[in-house]
């Protein structure tokens, strides 16, 4: 198949009566389009397509196998009033220009819009606003320029190799595992991982260790807390009750004489500015959010505040992004803003600047605010909290990251008792720099000097009996973190990784911690796809697969190389794999209650609208029960009912945890946000309070 083409027809057209407008503007999203219409004003038309206006089947393959995978696009469902409506707007233009994001997914947008309205891609029809501003925006239209044919033939290649692995492991794992399963190239690898640290977790196995933390005193009020480390000379744990009872009696009996008082100052640069990935670590653990809040504010900000006496703004820059890079003008502005507000001593004599390993799609900026003048503080009330929390995050990031280095002096006390070893570390802020607006990471402790050779004063001794800890699992960032670290994955897919899998029945959050548990069914299916298709969920071949699209991306590889490389074996294997591989049984996931009717144990189960309670003896017994979590909080609405979380299976809403009563309908009380109930010692039920929920 030839790379993705366009029906030749010029973009320039003759005005018409249905359009009084030169030029059409077409963007993705209905909040860009009222941003951009006030901002553009009346010489422009500017319309939505409301996401992609094309794309492979749902129901079938899609793909012509036999020749060279050849897509097969059709209209997204319910879209046709939309097409119909930028058919004629576009008929009756001037001019048409594609506005929509500016990363892959925005260039396929772009395309597949110029192919139903008969544009030549070629043309000067594009325009790519990194940031929804006066300047940003009429500086695109000023500068059209053609679609990036590459960008969209890389698209094209992730989005048919997607669909090979999910449209061809998806039945079979129908008939080998369990009816309804599905699996997607990149999340059966963040599955793998999850998987693979619960595995890690289940084979842990703790040991018993001791602390000894002596306190000690000298002359002139100085005290000291000083932790035994090391015992002659050497790293030394205390591995029972008994052997710690015998080192205590020497750090009791000898004398605590100073070894060494030493200390050094040292500087720590500013952190960069965010990108995506960052972006949801941080926001996650600063602010709670999970990747696809996370990406919703952001996207959110990024289209367009209304401000008094400025109209509509779009405070941050495009939020997909893997740079770490800053405009020059913008890192002038952020310059200028720092050395007025903190002074000189806080703007250091240079430009902070910051690389970033690997393939960056550098066209793009790191996420900073569109105008830094514009602080957070000072524009609160016109922001929902959650945009507000958000947009600080980003702000104070970009402005420390153009701060000066902080300074800071560390301190370490040594001291020797008999064969062992005792220390205390300490860390001063000499100087806080860019730690005026993000935290250092350290917690400042004040050692009072000691000499080389001074005894100090036993006061007391305390034990402390620990345990080494398993691995800990991952929360939704973290896997982010990782998914990044070994390459897997883009800053456009990152915030519906987890999504999907939670969707699908595969990982669950804790409910406390937020942490990611692998289902049973998670890991049948995980073990399933590691022992049948290892090369498909390995780290490094999924690894490779991305290098080679971000390579058509540059030009540098047809878009079928990464297909026909894939292709071949993975074929045989499921041929292989589908003659000879035997079921697999996955025990349901009881829920610790009898069946009402019958008596016997329910299990958990999963139909095309999530989970739910069934009994075990189906189908002689065919009694089912909505599956509900239940927070042991009354309703504060009719004070019957009792609080249960679900989650919203459609809308705007959909995936989201919300709680609502437990007499639903007869009580329609609902919240968003999180009820907790705090209790006095006494056992007296506090007011219920609330806290934002994201699953």
């Amino acid at each position: 198949m030839a790379a993705p083409e366009a029906a030749p027809r010029p973009t320039r057209r003759k005005a018409g009566p249905s359009s009084p407008h030169g030029t059409l503007v077409i963007v993705e999203s209905p909040t860009k389009a009222r941003t951009l219409r006030k901002i553009l004003g009346g010489e422009f038309s500017v319309e939505a397509s409301v996401g992609h206006v094309r794309d492979l089947p749902k129901g079938r393959l899609g793909l012509d196998l036999e020749h060279d995978f050849e897509p097969e696009y059709i209209q997204v469902r319910g879209k046709a009033p939309v097409i119909r409506r930028l058919k004629e707007l576009a008929a009756g233009s001037e001019r048409v220009l594609l506005a929509s994001d500016p990363d892959r997914e925005g260039e396929a947008i772009a395309w597949h819009l110029a192919t139903l309205l008969q544009m030549d891609p070629t043309s000067s029809c594009r325009i790519r606003m990194h940031e929804i501003t006066a300047s940003g925006v009429q500086g695109a239209v000023a500068n059209p320029e053609p679609i990036d044919m590459d960008r969209v033939q890389a698209q094209q290649s992730r989005r048919v190799l997607d669909r090979l692995v999910g449209y061809q492991l998806s039945p079979l794992l129908w008939n080998k595992v369990q009816r309804g399963l599905s699996a997607g190239r990149v999340q059966s690898v963040a599955l793998r991982l999850v998987c693979e640290r619960e595995d890690e977790i289940d084979a842990f196995h703790p040991e018993e260790y001791w602390l000894l933390d002596v306190q000690a005193d000298a002359e002139g009020g100085r005290e000291y807390l000083l932790r035994l480390e090391r015992c002659k000379g050497k790293v030394f744990s205390v591995p029972s009750r008994e052997e710690a009872e015998r080192v205590a009696q020497v750090l009791r009996s000898q004398p605590l004489v100073v070894a060494a008082f030493k200390s050094r100052e040292s500087s720590r640069g500013a952190l960069p500015p965010f990108k995506t990935s960052t972006l949801q670590q941080d926001a996650s653990r600063r602010l709670g959010f999970n990747p696809r809040r996370t990406m919703r504010v952001a996207q959110s900000l990024y289209e367009g505040v209304d401000l008094p006496g400025r109209g509509p703004v779009g405070l941050i820059t495009y939020m997909r992004t893997d740079s770490l890079r800053l405009a020059p003008e913008a890192l002038e502005g952020i310059r200028r803003y720092v050395g007025d507000r903190f002074g000189a001593d806080y703007l250091p004599d240079k430009p902070n600047f910051f690389s970033v390993k690997g393939r960056s799609q550098d066209a793009h900026e790191a996420i900073r605010p569109t105008d830094v003048t514009l602080d957070p503080q000072g524009i609160r009330e016109h922001l929902s909290p959650e945009q507000f929390r958000l947009y600080e995050l980003i702000w104070n990031r970009t402005v420390a990251s153009q701060m000066s280095p902080a300074r800071v002096a560390r301190t370490a006390l040594d001291v020797s008792c008999g064969d062992y070893g005792l220390r205390q570390s300490g860390v001063e802020v000499l100087f806080d720099g860019w730690g005026k607006l993000w935290p250092l990471g350290v917690r400042p402790t004040r050692i009072p000097r000691a000499e080389e050779g001074e005894v100090l004063g036993f006061r007391d001794l305390k034990m402390e009996q620990r345990y080494t800890q398993p691995p800990a699992r991952y929360t939704e960032a973290g896997l982010v973190k990782v998914l990044e670290e070994k390459g897997i994955g883009r800053p456009s897919t990152y915030a519906t990784i987890v999504e999907t899998l939670s969707e699908r029945g595969y990982v669950v959050r804790g409910e406390e911690d937020k942490k990611l548990v692998p289902t049973r069914l998670g890991r049948g299916v995980s073990g399933f796809l590691v022992r049948h298709f290892p090369e498909v969920v390995q780290v490094g071949f999924t690894a490779h697969m991305e290098e080679d699209l971000d390579r058509v991306e540059a030009g540098e590889l047809p878009w079928l190389a990464p297909i026909e490389g894939f292709w071949a074996p993975f074929r045989h294997t499921l041929e292989d794999v589908a003659a000879t591989a035997e079921r697999v049984n996955i025990p349901p996931e009881e829920v610790g209650e009898n069946c009402p009717q019958c008596g016997k144990p329910l299990v958990v189960k999963r139909g095309r609208y999530g989970e739910f309670i069934a009994c075990s003896g189906y189908p002689e017994c065919r009694f089912t029960k909505k599956r509900v979590t239940s927070t042991g909080i009354s309703c504060p609405k009719c004070g019957t009912g009792e609080l249960v979380r679900r989650k919203a299976t459609k809308g705007k809403a959909k995936g989201r945890f919300f709680y609502g009563c437990n007499r639903y309908p007869e009580c329609d009380y609902l919240t968003w946000s999180k009820p907790k109930k705090a209790v006095e010692p006494e056992g007296e039920a506090l007011p219920v309070t609330e806290e934002r929920d994201d699953g």
